[in-house]
């Protein structure tokens, strides 16, 4: 964080403790923030100064409803290293959000992320990032010593504010207390690798006398039944019994949704809650149909695209200038998938994510046999196995009766073959096997991203699912494509039956069809 950020942040922490002062209360001139601008101990001031009124004046009560176009106030809070940033990181579809490494207080001020409405730009939830509390038990034990119990918990907690241990030792708990209560509502993010100890019990305790809504979240809980068990029965013994499970690295949209649904059942006018739900739903169906959308015109791509050579040339080189395109192609693509899911992936040396088995050449056969599928005869004259390619041979060998009948039968896809065939050109297309595997691949893809929290730093793993179809039956609209090099950007100096305007509008549409047959 910069200079710029860290003073934006300390003019928050004060303008956030003048919320909490009453009325007529002015802070010194100066003091610049809460946490660097230490204050005598409440007892010790006069009973004229500003904190001291503060703390003799009741405090207004903490609401639960959310008024009119107001946006949630939310704060995530718990012990240090238990994944308040990573839950935040997959709930924005920010994989760059905050800091995350496996060190105390990588937190160290309260940083805010917005969720909008998609359509509209309104403001849903305003998220808070918090600080680890570190020593939640000292401070039960200092609230329990320097605080009256008759008191409510939010008196307590501000008188806790208003002294010199806040400024102190205490001070990460501060800032962590002081947004606790400027917020509608919190979630306390528990691993749920961990078992229930003291502290945490000690930490409940204190966000307790906060006097908003506060729901336990169970972060990292694959395999992890027994210990979230235990912490349930723990939870319901403080009268929590509201409580989801989120895993910030396997993600499952089911998951947020019940998050919210849960947190929904805790508010008194839920209405805002209702709209995030209903925007979050309908976007995440978009990314899918957008998704699909793109890997339909990649494969409409592959399947259109098409080189001829004289029959006496040899293939090899313009094979492996094809077979180059297709490996580029396929990379864009997932690029896409990438950004679309908000991963970003464009310099994978960069970061933290990788695709290497994604990445495996798409013409390797030990590939193709690692999703189960088989070459075939291909189309014509045959296919070069292990080349991915098909060769439909033109030539005059074949004679000119049979290159009629190949039209008639569909192996020829259009009436420019006949004149292909009487100057003897051999015509190569990517073949089924292949457009096979890169469409299996593609919607493997996408299934690991649609899983994949963006708190994860592990490499994509292939799922290797089954293929969608055999490789003897071939979508129809693929088998169009062969008929259709204008659909494809990989072909070079081929005049386009169509205008290009007209040429798009029937890729598009193409595409739209075959996308719809993709959704699993």
């Amino acid at each position: 964080m910069d200079n710029k950020d860290i003073k934006t942040q300390e003019k928050l922490t004060i303008d956030v403790a003048k919320d909490y002062l009453p009325a007529n209360t002015t802070l010194p001139e100066t003091a610049t923030d809460s946490a660097t601008h230490p204050s005598a101990d409440i007892a010790m001031q006069s009973p004229n100064h500003p904190l001291a009124q503060a703390e003799q004046n009741p405090y207004p009560s903490r609401k639960i409803s959310i008024g009119e176009n107001e946006a949630l106030k939310l704060a995530v809070v718990g012990h240090t290293n238990t994944g308040k940033t990573s839950l935040l990181r997959t709930l924005l579809r920010d994989m760059y959000f905050g800091e995350v490494k496996n060190a105390p207080a990588t937190t160290r001020h309260v940083e805010k992320a917005m969720i909008n409405d998609s359509q509209t730009g309104q403001g849903l939830v305003a998220l808070y990032d918090t600080p680890g509390l570190e020593d939640a038990s000292g401070l039960l034990d200092w609230l329990e010593d320097n605080t009256a119990a008759r008191r409510d918990g939010v008196e307590r907690l501000q008188q806790f504010l208003a002294s010199a241990p806040a400024q102190d030792e205490f001070s990460q708990e501060a800032k962590v207390i002081r947004q606790l209560i400027a917020s509608d509502m919190a979630v306390y993010v528990i691993d749920a690798r961990e078992p229930v100890l003291g502290k945490y019990k000690d930490e409940l305790t204190v966000l307790s006398w906060s006097a908003i809504p506060v729901m336990p979240v169970f972060n990292f809980t694959k395999g992890q039944d027994s210990n979230i068990n235990e912490w349930q029965q723990m939870l319901a013994r403080r009268n929590l019994h509201v409580s989801t499970r989120f895993d910030s690295v396997a993600f499952e949209f089911d998951d947020e949704i019940k998050l919210w649904q849960n947190l929904e059942t805790m508010l008194i006018q839920p209405e805002i809650i209702k709209q995030l739900i209903e925007r979050r739903k309908a976007d995440w169906d978009d990314l899918y149909d957008d998704a699909n959308i793109i890997i339909a015109h990649f494969l409409l791509n592959v399947a259109a695209f098409v080189e001829t050579i004289h029959e006496e040339d040899d293939p090899l080189p313009t094979l492996q200038k094809m077979q180059e395109k297709v490996r580029q192609a396929e990379r864009s693509m997932q690029d896409e998938l990438l950004n679309l899911y908000k991963f970003y992936d464009n310099t994978v040396t960069t970061t933290p994510l990788e695709l290497t088995e994604y990445r495996r050449d798409p013409f390797d056969k030990e590939v193709l046999a690692s999703y189960g599928i088989r070459t075939t005869g291909g189309a014509a004259a045959g296919a070069l196995i292990g080349l991915g390619i098909d060769v439909a041979t033109l030539g005059t060998s074949l004679g000119l009766g049979t290159a009629l009948g190949g039209l008639a039968g569909g192996l020829l896809s259009n009436t420019s073959a006949i004149a292909d065939k009487i100057s003897g050109v051999k015509r190569l297309h990517i073949d089924p096997a292949t457009l096979t595997l890169l469409a299996t691949r593609a919607m493997d893809l996408l299934t690991a991203l649609r899983h994949r929290g963006h708190a994860a730093t592990d490499s994509i793993m292939a799922n290797q699912s089954l293929a969608p179809w055999s490789v003897d039956r071939l979508p129809s609209l693929l088998k169009k494509a062969r008929g259709k090099p204008e659909w494809s950007s990989l072909n070079t100096g081929r005049q386009a039956t169509v205008s290009a305007k007209q040429s798009h509008e029937l890729r598009d549409e193409a595409a739209w069809q075959l996308s719809r047959q993709l959704r699993r």
